[in-house]
């Protein structure tokens, strides 16, 4: 039986280190939820010299691989912000690719990619956003899919304010509630769409308070500024997190369905890792999430 490996050996070691950088880089993914890392790799290995060419080799194919690692410039509805952070957790371990995610209004969205906003994919809050895009020529054809099915709820951080059935709307038991801007999140249409199914519109108009997102009308809801509001599932039940408040989930039957569509812009049409973020938003272990978080698909 050959005795042990002898001589000289070649080390090195995995290094962490936190610091500053306009995005993360393989394997977490960039998002202004997370602290910003850079990652500084190298691999350890314990050869004889007579071994460090073949290692060498195998070393050298690993940075090409590395190197042909890209980023993607993501512009995400907010409700999906959450979702999307843990699957780009997953995207870029299996990727090395990374995500700059920017979280915000499907209808600002709109008017920043018109304007020329470098983003490459939408991850939108409707189906109508990504549609038009195509059909105005800024954004690739046939890549449009809806990735989720959103749900709405009637939220408050108060633990008993809202009933299992919306009767709260008509109690008096509150002076505001929240609702994100119709003309800009679907969220907020749609809640505005229940208030007319409900004939509640005039009632309530005094009451109404509208956020620009439903992330600030999340926020308005759980800082007290309005007792309750429509918002998301999304946001009000975290996987693996306890239900904070009460909730009505809102039947479908009340609003227009929130159909969430995703497409490739124009911007993104040749970056392999904007590509492959499409592609990764389908899998099993996307919609895992997705499923995990509320949604429908």
């Amino acid at each position: 039986m050959k005795g042990p490996l002898r001589g000289p050996v070649a080390t090195a070691e995995v290094k962490r280190s936190r610091l500053p950088g306009r995005a993360f880089a393989a394997p977490t993914v960039a998002s202004r939820a997370h602290p910003r890392y850079r990652y500084k790799l190298s691999f350890t290995m314990k050869l004889p010299l007579r071994r460090l060419p073949h290692a060498l080799l195998i070393a050298g194919a690993l940075c090409t691989s590395l190197a042909r690692a890209g980023d993607v410039q993501v512009a995400v509805a907010a409700n999906f912000a959450g979702p999307l952070a843990k699957i780009g957790e997953g995207f870029t371990a299996a990727t090395g690719h990374s995500l700059t995610v920017s979280a915000g209004a499907t209808g600002k969205f709109y008017s920043q990619v018109v304007a020329g906003a470098p983003f490459e994919v939408l991850i939108a809050a409707d189906d109508e956003t990504p549609a038009r895009l195509v059909k105005e020529g800024l954004a690739v054809p046939g890549t449009d899919f809806t990735y989720a099915i959103g749900t709405l709820v009637l939220w408050s951080a108060q633990p008993g304010l809202v009933d299992d059935q919306g009767a709260v709307l008509t109690s008096g038991r509150f002076d505001h509630l929240a609702v994100a801007n119709p003309k800009l999140a679907p969220y907020g249409r749609a809640g505005m769409e229940v208030l007319k199914a409900r004939g509640l519109v005039d009632a309530l108009a005094p009451k109404l308070v509208t956020g620009e997102t439903i992330a600030q009308t999340y926020q308005f809801i759980a800082t007290g500024n309005a007792e309750l509001g429509f918002v998301a599932l999304s946001q009000a039940l975290v996987p693996g997190k306890p239900v904070v408040g009460s909730y009505w989930r809102v039947p479908p039957s009340l609003h227009g369905a929130i159909r969430q569509d995703a497409v490739l812009l124009k911007a993104g049409e040749k970056n392999a890792a904007a590509v492959a973020l499409l592609t990764y938003l389908k899998s099993d272990a996307a919609r895992r999430v997705i499923q995990a978080y509320g949604y429908g698909h």
